[in-house]
C-alpha cells in the first residue's frame, strides 16, 4: 500500500490544489487525502492535535503555527495569492463594481449582501468600516463559516443580492447557478498569500517533503496559475 499524505488546506486554494494533488498521485502513486477547512477551523484543528502531514494555508495562519510548535518556522513553499471577488445569481443583473465608489453604491442598493467567516471575511468587515457603510452593511448581512454555504445562498436566491468570495472559487462554480461579476477595484483589493508546510508531527514526513518541493516545480505552478493562484 501507499504511504498516506493527509493534507489540511484552505478551501481559496482548492481549485489549483486539487489539480496538483491530481497530477502527484500520478507521477508518484502516493495517496493523498486532502480536507479543506477555514482559517480558524484549521488553527483549532491542528492545535488541537490533528493527524496531519501538511497544512495549506494564509501566511499568517502559518505563523500562528509556527508559535505554537505545530509546524517549523522555515521551509514553507508559497502557493500564490489570491483576491477577493464578487458573485451574482446567474440570472441577475451585475453589478457596477469598476471602481471604489461603484462598487460602494453597488452594496449600499444591494438588498443583501453574503460573504464568509474565513479570511476573505475578516478583511470585508474591515473594508466596510474604511468605506463609511459597516453599520448599513452589518444590517443586511449574512454570515456563513465557509463559502460552500455562500454560493448555495446566493444560487438559490431571489433578490438583488451580492456575494462576496475567493476569485478562486468564484469561478471554479460558476457553471452552478452563481456568475462572476469581477475582481474588487485594484485600490481595495486585499490579495491572501497561501503556503503548505509539513507539520513538526507529520507520520509520513519524507513523502510530505516531496510533496511540498513538487509545489514548486513548473508542472504545479502552471496548474495553480491555470486555477487562478497568482
Amino acid at each position: 500500500m501507499p504511504a498516506q499524505i493527509k493534507i489540511l488546506s484552505a478551501g481559496a486554494v482548492k481549485p489549483g490544489l486539487t489539480k496538483v494533488i491530481d497530477a502527484f498521485r500520478r507521477d508518484n502513486a502516493s495517496d493523498l487525502r486532502v480536507t479543506f477547512a477555514t482559517a480558524p477551523a484549521i488553527l483549532e484543528q491542528v492545535n488541537g492535535g490533528a493527524a496531519v502531514d501538511i497544512v495549506v494555508a494564509p501566511q499568517n495562519v502559518l505563523d500562528q503555527l509556527a508559535k505554537t510548535g505545530k509546524i517549523p518556522a522555515a521551509g514553507r513553499v508559497t502557493l500564490g495569492r489570491i483576491g477577493v471577488g464578487v458573485l451574482v445569481r446567474q440570472d441577475a443583473s451585475l453589478p457596477r463594481i469598476a471602481d471604489v465608489n461603484a462598487f460602494r453604491d453597488s452594496l449600499l442598493s444591494a438588498e443583501s449582501i453574503v460573504y464568509n467567516q474565513a479570511s476573505t471575511g475578516i478583511y470585508l468587515e474591515t473594508l466596510f468600516d474604511r468605506l463609511g457603510i459597516e453599520a448599513e452593511v452589518r444590517a443586511k448581512s449574512t454570515r456563513y463559516p465557509d463559502f460552500a454555504a455562500v454560493l448555495d445562498h446566493v444560487s438559490k436566491g431571489k433578490d438583488r443580492e451580492i456575494g462576496l468570495g475567493a476569485t478562486t472559487v468564484i469561478i471554479e462554480n460558476e457553471k452552478v447557478g452563481v456568475k462572476f461579476a469581477g475582481p474588487l477595484p485594484e485600490e481595495i483589493q486585499n490579495y491572501t498569500a497561501y503556503a503548505a508546510a509539513v507539520t513538526g508531527g507529520s507520520e509520513a514526513r519524507e513523502l510530505a517533503q516531496q510533496f511540498i518541493r513538487y509545489l514548486s516545480s513548473p508542472a504545479a505552478r502552471s496548474l495553480l496559475s491555470g486555477a487562478g493562484i497568482q
